[in-house]
């Protein structure tokens, strides 16, 4: 055990579209929009860094929450983001986020309207019913919930 105090602050999403993920997150996984900072490297000496970034830095960083669930919406204006999320959960990294939901196929083809993409080769039972669906950037969620009575 640590002798310092440790305890989770948040997990951070570079988006390409802040309004489109927050419809995502919001309508379709139940967030609610929390603090939110405009921020630049003339506010913060150093951000760049940080955020290991090339000048100059203009960024919207979004809080939304879902109980304790906190995640930082990152949106930057400059420079431009860059790469790509995981496309497996096989691939050394953040893979995915998860969610118990009471109906997958309901919840999937709400997130579907919401520019989400149903990752349908995903579905399994594994004891439970899953399947994985990218959000509008690519970063994978994946919906849990219990087998349907028979």
């Amino acid at each position: 055990m640590s002798e310092h105090a440790v305890r989770p602050s948040h997990l951070g999403l570079c988006v390409a579209d802040l309004d489109r993920s927050m419809r995502f997150y919001c309508e379709g996984l139940g967030f609610a929009p929390a603090e939110g900072y405009d921020l630049d490297e003339q506010m913060l000496h150093g951000l760049e860094r940080a955020l290991e970034v090339a000048r100059p830095v203009k960024l919207r960083s979004q809080m939304i929450t879902n109980g304790e669930l906190k995640i930082e919406l990152l949106h930057f204006a400059e420079p431009r983001p860059t790469g790509a999320p995981s496309a497996s959960r096989g691939q050394i990294g953040f893979t995915h986020l998860s969610f118990f939901v009471d109906d997958v196929d309901t919840v999937a083809l709400h997130l579907a309207t919401l520019g989400g993409e149903v990752l349908a080769t995903t579905r399994a039972q594994l004891g439970y019913e899953v399947v994985f669906v990218a959000d509008p950037d690519g970063t994978r969620v994946e919906l849990m919930a219990p087998p349907p009575k028979q």
